[in-house]
C-alpha cells in the first residue's frame, strides 16, 4: 500500500521542512512572474525545476519520492475546487449551448488528439521501440489530458475582462463541466491503459468490472459527500475544518491503495477506484445538495492558495529536466495537434448548438489554458506507467506550459472580439451619473467621494461663488434658472440620482420637473424645514433632516458601532452597495443558492418599491433591489453577475 506510513523514516521530516521552503520561495518566484504579465503557475513550476535535482539539487530525487504524499494531498484538494465550480442551478440558462460544446471539446478534441498522437507515436523516438499496445495507452491518455481545462484561469480572466455575455458564461460552463467530465473519462482510459500494457484482454468481462468500478466510484463520492457535510457542520473554528477536509480527501487515496492490493491478492485481478472522480463527486454533492455549500465554498478559498502553491512546486521539482530538454520538439508538436482539435471541438460544438458564426470559429480560444487537473492527471500516469511514464509526463507538461503562456492571451482577446469586455472606463455602460443642486463645501466633497467611486457627476449653480483652483477637478456646470430645460442642458434624463442642497422650495421645483419628467431613481433632499417634509416624502424623496441626522448617527453608533461603520465605508476596504437583478439566470434563485464572496452580506431586498423581510428562501425575480455589503473587489465582481446578459 502506498502512503505516508510506509514511506516514513527519520529523514522525512527534513525532507518536508526543505519543501516548505522551496515552496516559499516559489511562490515569490511566481509573483515576479505576475508582474511581467506571465502565469503565475509558470513561475512556480519553473521554481521547482530549478531548486530541483537537476539543477541546484537542494533537494535529491529520492526526497521528491517519499514526499509524493503531499501530492496526493493536492490532488485530492483541486478535486474539490474543480467539483465545487460546477453549480448547476448557474449554468440553466445556457444549458443547450453549454451541453454541445462540451460534446465538441470532449468527444471531437479527444478522438482528434489521440488518433493523431497514436498515428505519430512510430515517429517518436521514446514510443517507437514500444509495442502497439503501449502506444495505444499513450494516445488515449494524452487525449484526456488534453481535454482538461483551467476554471480558476477561466474566471481570473472573465473577472479581470468584467466579460459578461452568452459567450463568456457558455465558456465558463464548458470549462467547468469538462473538468468534472475529464476526471470520468481518465478513470475510463486508465483502466483501458493498464489493461493494455499488462497484456490483459480488453472483453466482456474487463469492461463488467470497469462498470463495477465506476458505480463503486460514484457511490464512495456521495459518501464523501456526507462526510464532507458533517465536517463543514462542525461546531468549531475554520482553521480546523479545513485540515479535516484534506484528510478526507487523502484518505480516499488510501482507501483507493487498499481495495486495490486487496483484491489483488484475493481475487487475482486490481480493482481501481479513481480518487479523484471520488473527490470530484463529493464535492459536487456539497455544492448542490447541501446547505453547508457556502461554508465549504468559503474553506476551498482560503485554502486554495496554499494548496496550489504546494502542488505546481512539487509538480516542477518531480520533472526531469534532461528528459524535457530532449523531448520539447515532440512537445510543440502535441501542443498544436491539441490547437487543432480544440477548433475543430470549438466548430463542431458551437454547430449543434447553433451559436453565432463569430463563437463558432473562435469558440476553441478560452480552452487553450490548462493548470491543475491536467497536471494531476499527468503526474498519475508518471508514476503508474514507469518504463514511459517518465518522457510522457515531459512532453505534457512542456505542452502545458506552452498552453499557459498563450491561452489567458487568446482568452481575453476572443472576449474582447465578441464585444463581451467591460473593463473599467472603456464603456458608458459601467458609468452612473449624478447631478448635485448646490455649489458648497458639502457638494464638493461629495462630488469627490462619488468620482473615487466611479460616478460621473455634475453640480449645477447659479451663482460662480467659487475659485475655479479649489475644483478644478470636478465638472461644474452653471444654470440660469430652475426648468425643464435647464434640466435638459444638465441631460438629467440619464441621471441615476439627482441631489439638491438649495433651499426647500427650489429642492421641491427641481424634484417635481425629474419626478413628472424623467422619473429619475433616486431623488435625494437636504431638507431644512420640517415642515416640508410631507411634501417631498409624496415624490418618493429620500430626506436628509440635518436637524435629526447627527442624533440619529450618534445614535447608531452607540447601539450598532460595526453596522454603521460599514455604512458611512469607514471599514477599510469595505464599501455597500444597491444591486438590481437584471441578469435573467438570476431570476428564480433562492437568496441561499447565491454564489456570493464570502465577505458579502446582503442587507435588504427591495420589490416593487416595498422592504421584503428577506431569509435565505427568498426568491429573486427580475427588478429587485439587494443593498449587499462586502470588500470593494467582491461588490465589483458580484456587481457584474447582476446586470443583464444578451441572448
Amino acid at each position: 500500500m502506498h502512503s505516508v506510513v510506509e514511506n516514513f523514516n527519520p529523514e522525512l521530516i527534513i525532507f518536508i521542512c526543505a519543501f516548505a521552503m522551496i515552496a516559499v520561495a516559489a511562490q515569490r518566484f511566481g509573483k515576479l512572474f505576475t508582474q511581467i504579465r506571465l502565469p503565475h503557475i509558470t513561475g512556480m513550476l519553473i521554481a521547482g525545476m530549478i531548486a530541483g535535482p537537476f539543477v541546484l539539487k537542494m533537494i535529491p530525487k529520492a526526497a521528491v519520492e517519499q514526499i509524493h504524499f503531499i501530492n496526493e494531498i493536492c490532488l485530492a484538494f483541486i478535486a474539490f475546487a474543480a467539483g465545487a465550480e460546477l453549480y448547476l442551478k448557474e449554468l440553466r440558462n445556457r444549458f443547450i449551448s453549454i451541453t454541445w460544446n462540451t460534446f465538441g471539446q470532449l468527444v471531437i478534441t479527444f478522438t482528434f488528439c489521440s488518433i493523431c498522437i497514436f498515428l505519430t507515436s512510430a515517429y517518436i523516438p521514446f514510443l517507437k521501440e514500444f509495442s502497439l499496445e503501449n502506444r495505444i495507452a499513450v494516445a488515449l491518455l494524452a487525449g484526456t489530458i488534453f481535454v482538461a481545462r483551467s476554471p480558476s484561469s477561466a474566471i481570473a480572466i472573465i473577472n479581470e475582462m468584467r466579460a459578461k455575455g452568452p459567450f463568456s458564461q457558455t465558456a465558463m460552463g464548458v470549462t467547468v463541466l469538462i473538468d468534472v467530465l475529464v476526471i470520468t473519462l481518465f478513470a475510463i482510459c486508465y483502466s483501458v491503459s493498464e489493461a493494455l500494457v499488462n497484456g490483459d484482454k480488453v472483453g466482456g468481462g474487463f469492461l463488467l468490472i470497469l462498470v463495477l468500478e465506476l458505480i463503486i466510484s460514484f457511490g464512495i463520492g456521495w459518501l464523501l459527500g456526507k462526510t464532507l457535510d458533517l465536517i463543514v457542520s462542525l461546531k468549531i473554528n475554520i482553521r480546523y475544518k479545513a485540515p479535516l477536509i484534506l484528510v478526507a480527501g487523502y484518505s480516499i487515496y488510501l482507501f483507493s491503495y487498499f481495495i486495490r492490493d486487496v483484491s489483488d491478492h484475493y481475487l487475482g485481478y486490481d480493482i481501481l477506484l479513481e480518487p479523484l472522480l471520488i473527490c470530484i463527486i463529493g464535492s459536487f454533492h456539497v455544492t448542490n445538495f447541501s446547505r453547508y455549500r457556502a461554508e465549504f465554498l468559503n474553506i476551498i478559498e482560503r485554502m486554495a492558495p496554499s494548496i496550489y502553491v504546494a502542488f505546481f512546486t512539487l509538480t516542477g521539482l518531480s520533472v526531469s529536466l534532461d528528459v524535457l530538454l530532449s523531448v520539447w520538439p515532440i512537445a510543440l508538436s502535441w501542443f498544436l495537434i491539441r490547437l487543432v482539435g480544440l477548433m475543430a471541438g470549438g466548430l463542431v460544438g458551437g454547430s449543434l448548438a447553433k451559436d453565432p458564426w463569430k463563437f463558432r470559429m473562435i469558440g476553441w480560444m478560452p480552452y487553450i489554458t490548462q493548470a491543475g487537473v491536467a497536471l494531476g492527471l499527468t503526474t498519475i500516469v508518471a508514476r503508474e506507467f514507469n518504463v514511459w511514464g517518465e518522457q510522457f509526463a515531459a512532453v505534457i507538461i512542456g505542452a502545458i506550459v506552452i498552453n499557459e503562456f498563450l491561452g489567458p492571451p487568446l482568452f481575453k482577446w476572443s472576449i474582447a472580439l465578441v464585444g463581451e469586455a467591460h473593463k473599467r472606463g472603456e464603456t458608458k455602460e459601467n458609468q452612473r451619473d449624478v447631478i448635485i443642486f448646490g455649489l458648497e463645501s458639502q457638494s464638493l466633497a461629495l462630488a469627490r467621494q462619488l468620482q473615487d467611486q466611479d460616478w460621473r457627476v455634475k453640480i449645477a449653480t447659479r451663482g460662480l461663488n467659487f475659485e475655479k483652483s479649489e475644483a478644478s477637478d470636478l465638472d461644474i456646470r452653471l444654470i440660469q434658472n430652475l426648468d425643464l430645460e435647464a434640466m435638459e442642458a444638465l441631460d438629467a434624463k440619464n441621471a441615476a440620482a439627482i441631489v439638491t442642497l438649495l433651499k426647500d422650495e427650489e429642492n421641491y421645483k427641481i424634484c417635481e420637473i425629474a419626478y413628472e419628467n424623467y422619473g429619475t431613481k433616486d431623488l435625494i433632499v437636504r431638507l431644512n424645514d420640517r415642515l416640508n417634509f410631507e411634501r417631498f416624502h409624496e415624490l418618493g424623496a429620500l430626506i436628509v433632516e440635518p436637524a435629526t441626522a447627527i442624533v440619529s448617527l450618534l445614535d447608531h453608533y452607540v447601539r450598532s458601532p460595526m453596522a454603521t461603520s460599514l455604512l458611512l465605508g469607514q471599514e477599510k476596504n469595505q464599501d455597500t452597495m444597491d444591486l438590481e437583478v437584471q441578469n435573467a439566470n438570476l431570476h428564480g434563485i433562492a437568496l441561499r443558492d447565491l454564489r456570493f464572496p464570502s465577505d458579502i452580506i446582503i442587507l435588504s431586498v427591495k420589490r416593487a418599491g416595498q422592504m421584503l423581510i428577506s431569509h435565505g428562501y427568498t426568491r429573486l425575480r427580475l427588478g429587485d433591489i439587494l443593498t449587499v455589503v462586502g470588500s470593494k473587489e467582491s461588490l465589483e465582481n458580484v456587481s457584474l453577475r447582476f446586470e443583464s446578459i444578451n441572448k
